[in-house]
């Protein structure tokens, strides 16, 4: 059963407490992207320890491999993986835009090409209900077509046309409402007035909740934030705002000053595993030369059992030699400071300082250290 209740508010901030059937969710939350059914370098306990609530699973790749009735079969995605909190999947749509020389756009859907042996395949709205009632997420997403940037308007008005009728039938193909939560997707480019008729119509099919798609793709930050200002007095107040694919710790502290409550990303993952690593005083390049009789923790404040019991210069040393627990301890920290750094968002909320609790973070957090 989903449930979604604002517990406090600062400014257009919100802290907000969703329940699902594997648990309950405090936002502002970061979902730790595990596109092929798991984050990479992580293993669900040490996921736990990161105290992430929710994961991210990816249709598209899950659907290619290893096949979503083998993991209907085994009991659906929690059980497969180990994974017993909550979990959401994506529709598919931006994956398939990606794939813009192996796929055809129709009204029905999408005829696709394997990216990885060619076969073909088709996604339709109902299709992509399908899978991901299969995977068995909490949280699942209507499916959409994500324009590429740069497009023109006329190419996102058309874009956007498909993605309503889309999820007109997806909402219609979906009976599965006692365990599952479905979002509308909200797209329409960079074109405020394309937006507010994306949302509009989806607030008319009553989903319960809303993804703003189509942010992530190349964009400028000033168009981003344009974008989720604008739509946040036009979605509803009652229901939980997603924004898809973003970002950087100040994309997301921003974002939260704009009304999200979740988001997903796999940049401190990627960017942990080539020895970018995020910390609550900026950006450490640990490969660098400063580092290397550096005995220190990554962050000395850190409760991560990176910064527990390894040195500056023993991760640079494993990460520089392409160790794979060099990669593994990076992640660790840096998906630490991501949940940290929510739970700080969501006191500065409940508290009612989240203004002066931005300014603060975005003099520090990117800057490289």
């Amino acid at each position: 059963m989903f449930t979604f209740k604002i517990d406090s508010t600062s400014g257009k901030a919100r802290a907000a407490t969703i329940t699902t059937d594997h648990g309950v969710i405090m936002t502002p939350v970061f979902m730790p992207v595990g596109t092929l059914g798991t984050v990479k370098a992580m293993s669900p306990h040490e996921l736990e320890e990161s105290h992430a609530q929710i994961i991210l699973g990816n249709t598209y790749h899950l659907y290619l491999r290893p096949g979503h009735e083998l993991i209907r079969d085994a009991g659906g995605l929690h059980k497969f993986i180990a994974w017993e909190r909550p979990m959401l999947t994506d529709s598919g749509g931006f994956q398939v835009m990606s794939l813009s020389d192996l796929r055809k756009i129709t009204a029905d859907g999408v005829h696709f090409r394997s990216h990885i042996d060619g076969s073909s395949h088709f996604f339709s709205p109902e299709k992509v209900i399908e899978i991901q009632t299969a995977l068995g997420a909490d949280i699942i997403m209507s499916f959409d077509e994500c324009p590429a940037l740069p497009s023109t308007r006329e190419y996102v008005e058309k874009s956007l046309k498909l993605t309503l009728k889309w999820a007109e039938r997806g909402k219609k193909a979906f009976t599965n409402e006692k365990h599952q939560a479905l979002f509308g997707i909200v797209q329409g480019g960079i074109y405020e007035d394309l937006r507010e008729k994306s949302a509009l119509a989806l607030m008319d099919l009553d989903f319960v909740g809303y993804s703003i798609g189509g942010l992530s793709v190349g964009e400028s930050k000033k168009d981003m934030f344009r974008i989720t200002n604008f739509l946040h007095d036009i979605l509803p107040q009652d229901k939980p705002r997603y924004l898809m694919g973003v970002g950087t710790p100040t994309d997301l502290l921003n974002n939260i000053a704009r009304g999200v409550d979740m988001f997903d990303c796999v940049m401190p993952t990627r960017n942990a595993r080539k020895g970018s690593i995020f910390t609550r005083h900026g950006k450490m390049i640990i490969k660098a030369a400063r580092y290397k009789e550096d005995f220190s923790p990554i962050d000395p404040e850190c409760g991560c059992y990176a910064c527990q019991h390894f040195s500056r210069a023993y991760i640079r040393h494993l990460i520089t030699m392409n160790e794979i627990l060099g990669m593994r301890l990076a992640t660790i920290h840096s998906l630490y400071f991501y949940q940290e750094l929510m739970q700080m968002a969501r006191a500065a909320i409940l508290e009612d300082r989240y203004e002066d609790f931005l300014q603060q973070q975005l003099k520090v957090l990117d800057r490289v250290i």
